[in-house]
């Protein structure tokens, strides 16, 4: 495997940040470490790159360990939340800087700048200096100065997150659209389930130093393992009433995402439904999204476009698929 964890432990005083996390990353994958603050992600990647020292484990690449060598020769390029350009280099100095120490040729520094603020959609900016940009210009600079010497694997420690939610949007494509053409290893931190679901290859889901799930966007999404990751990506309600079909278990707590909610016409199908008093509507531009009460719980349901029809205090008839029913267990540990 291209890039292997093993075992990795860390611990803060008495706090365990990471429980024998273990992971293999394949060359050119797009992996996405998504999890809640203080799961443990920033720190499992610090630990990859060298700026952390793991307690118990190891990390791998190709087959060597990383173990004694220090992240200034591993070759990764790293880009923080904070962009961390020097305020007083150009853009151009900026991108070139790792160049210079690696001791590339002048003519091949400023052929791989011009490359790299080209890829980034900077190549006009060159002499400007970061105050003079955007925040999202600034992290395309970042990003063009990790990219710059060619790294083996390319760290992302949530990139995006200082952004404002269009530029975040728009720039997101854009990493993927860049790591896709230049097949670099990339590893990221982020607490945005969108983000992570839009440009993984896979999405390794963390919760208390331990790793949860590990699978693609859909896997996650469609077959969480555990009420945690059913909860945590996506919206799901979790009862402990069963359908019409199950009622015979009735501690089984299920979940149900809230699109696959169906209402009930009427003289339709009304097997599997329940009756709820309305508590809340609220239009999201391509859904409204209402809050059911039923019993002493709560269900919420997506329905497509504006529904002036519905309001509070209304009553509701909704029918749930059998094959829309997740059965939702404990957390695993």
């Amino acid at each position: 495997m291209f890039l292997s964890l093993s075992n990795i432990a860390k611990r803060f005083g008495t706090v365990t940040a990471l429980n024998g996390v273990s992971l293999d990353i394949a060359e050119g994958e797009f992996v996405c470490f998504l999890g809640p603050s203080g799961c443990g992600k920033t720190t499992l990647l610090r630990v990859i790159g060298g700026l952390e020292s793991a307690d118990a484990g190891e990390v791998k690449l190709n087959g060597r360990s990383l173990t004694e060598t220090p992240a200034r020769l591993r070759n990764f390029g790293v880009v923080f939340q904070s962009y961390s350009l020097f305020p007083s280099m150009s853009v151009a100095k900026n991108v070139a800087y790792g160049l210079e120490c690696a001791k590339w040729a002048k003519p091949d520094i400023h052929r791989r700048v011009a490359e790299m603020l080209a890829l980034v959609h900077l190549g006009d900016q060159a002499e400007k200096y970061p105050h003079q940009l955007s925040g999202g210009q600034q992290q395309r600079v970042a990003l063009a100065r990790a990219l710059a010497p060619n790294p083996t694997v390319l760290l992302l420690d949530e990139p995006l997150s200082a952004l404002d939610a269009k530029v975040r949007e728009d720039l997101r494509a854009e990493i993927k659209d860049l790591q896709s053409a230049l097949g670099v290893t990339t590893v990221m931190v982020t607490h945005d389930q969108h983000e992570a679901m839009e440009i993984a290859d896979r999405i390794v889901v963390m919760n208390g130093g331990v790793i949860e799930q590990i699978g693609g966007a859909v896997d996650l999404y469609e077959r969480p393992v555990n009420r945690f990751v059913a909860e945590f990506i996506g919206r799901m309600n979790l009862l402990s009433w069963p359908p019409v079909a199950d009622r015979g278990t009735s501690s089984l707590r299920i979940g149900v995402r809230p699109e696959h909610i169906e209402l009930v016409a009427s003289g339709g199908d009304a097997s599997n439904s329940v009756v709820g008093r309305i508590e809340k509507c609220v239009f999201l531009g391509s859904f409204t999204r209402v809050t059911l009460a039923v019993g002493n719980e709560r269900l919420q349901l997506e329905l497509r476009g504006r529904r002036t029809d519905l309001g509070p205090g209304g009553s509701l008839t909704v029918r749930i698929p059998p094959d829309a029913v997740h059965r939702i267990g404990d957390v695993t540990r």
